[in-house]
């Protein structure tokens, strides 16, 4: 155990990460993005979804909604066939099939087919966010799992910069061969998805043993680390088992935690368009540009704060419970003053919305044990994700109800700022382990800052 505290065994680690994060984690980036836009393509094209193929607002809604339901459905079995299959395997598989359903999409006729390729999307989709969480779990020690995370979730933050010109553009080619620009879009971005997750067969490496740019001591050094790591979360694990999955309260706090920030989320995405409509004097690319910079402020927010996730992970509910707050405070702030003030509000909401990610996602990553950290991973997000389902669904009813959306607005912001006030007032109760960063994980943070 000696060599493990040698200065030698750190810096071999600290130089796979180094490769890790050099060949690996840019396609990650690039297979995120590329999820986030085929996610948010069918907002751009209802209008003519309605038109060519009579999927109404309704229709449309319900379809929207069954994308969540096989979603969760199968966010558990697919994160479990991860574990069982690899990153190489299994994430690839996820990206193929699923640009196959978006590329079927584009040959719909009917509400049926539009209801039964969004419940396949979701079911196509199940396990590749949490697929990627888990993945690293399996690659990077706590001191770097913060900042790893941070890069992936700047990538579903940046595919807001992209999804909009780019799918604007394959609009533009409308009545090209003969097919229409909706198609195009589906056509075009599925089948990058596919042609992506086939590269990505070639580029993912599941386990740090099959590494072929890892030397042999780094493989050991990393390998040493991350069973260390495992073994100490393991002696605090009092139920091991698959059934310690229903029984573990961390995973139910995660859960809890994770559908109030998804409600969160999703009240921004449906405010933001709303607010920057208000403002006049300027044109569609002007908007566009103006809908890209809070999230382009949120990329940056989340990459200065990511060492903090790594350097403080015993603090790391409090700082959710202050971006929770912020979140909702910017929120709130929106709806009131000039068109101005709300978008200025907006970026501070955005801020709020994808740092609290950035704080939550380390903390299920590093604390559930073994025997339930694929499924566990899985389940988080998969219940969190019914907040997609569920958020809508509220809005609406209250904005039918009041005849505004303020009130929805007001609803879902409140049970963020709830969420927040009650995680900064709680008592932690003391671990009954060592301090959360022992000798050797201190060096190796000190390391990884240079």
């Amino acid at each position: 155990m000696e060599s493990a505290l040698s200065p030698q065994h750190d810096e071999r680690i600290a130089s796979a990460i180094k490769k890790f994060f050099t060949h690996i984690i840019p396609m990650l980036v690039v297979m995120l993005i590329i999820n986030q836009i085929d996610r948010a393509n069918i907002g751009f094209i209802k209008a003519e979804l309605r038109t060519d193929a009579g999927i109404g607002a309704a229709a449309f809604g319900l379809g929207a909604g069954l994308f969540f339901i096989g979603y969760a459905l199968f966010e558990v079995p697919s994160n479990l066939m991860m574990k069982r299959f690899g990153a190489r395997v299994w994430l690839t598989r996820i990206m193929i099939t699923w640009g196959g359903v978006v590329v079927l999409t584009g040959f719909v006729t009917s509400p049926i087919q539009f209801y039964l390729l969004r419940f396949l999307l979701g079911v196509a989709e199940a396990g590749f966010f949490p697929g990627v969480l888990f993945y690293f779990r399996q690659w990077v020690p706590n001191a770097w799992r913060g900042r790893a995370t941070a890069m992936v979730l700047s990538a579903t933050a940046g595919a807001f910069l992209f999804s909009g010109p780019i799918t604007g553009a394959i609009l533009m080619m409308h009545n090209f061969l003969g097919i229409a620009g909706w198609k195009w879009v589906l056509f075009l971005e599925g089948g990058a998805s596919v042609l992506v997750g086939i590269l990505a067969a070639w580029v993912l490496v599941s386990r740090p043993a099959d590494a072929r740019w890892l030397s042999d001591a780094e493989k050991q050094a990393l390998v040493q680390q991350l069973d260390s790591e495992e073994a100490q979360r393991d002696a605090l694990n009092r139920a091991p088992g698959k059934m310690s999955l229903l029984r573990n309260r961390s995973l139910l706090f995660f859960c809890a935690i994770f559908f109030t920030m998804t409600m969160t989320g999703y009240t921004l995405v449906f405010w933001l368009p709303q607010i920057i409509q208000r403002i006049q004097g300027f044109s569609s690319f002007g908007i566009g540009i103006l809908t890209a910079v809070p999230w382009l402020c949120a990329i940056i927010a989340i990459n200065l704060l990511s060492r903090f996730s790594d350097r403080h992970r015993d603090r790391l509910d409090k700082a959710l419970g202050v971006a929770m707050l912020v979140a909702a405070c910017g929120t709130f702030m929106a709806t009131l003053g000039s068109p101005w003030f709300g978008f200025l509000a907006m970026i501070v909401a955005c801020i709020g919305s994808k740092v609290s990610a950035t704080f939550f996602w380390p903390m299920p990553q590093g604390e559930l044990p073994a025997s339930i950290v694929a499924p566990g991973i899985a389940l988080v997000n998969s219940v969190g994700n019914l907040g997609g389902f569920f958020a809508p669904t509220v809005f609406g009813y209250l904005e039918m109800k009041t005849g505004s959306t303020t009130g929805g607005l007001y609803a879902l912001t409140s049970v963020s700022l709830l969420t927040g006030l009650w995680l900064l007032l709680r008592r932690t109760p003391s671990p009954p382990s060592p301090p959360s960063l022992d000798p050797m994980e201190n060096q190796h943070v000190r390391q990884s800052t240079h």
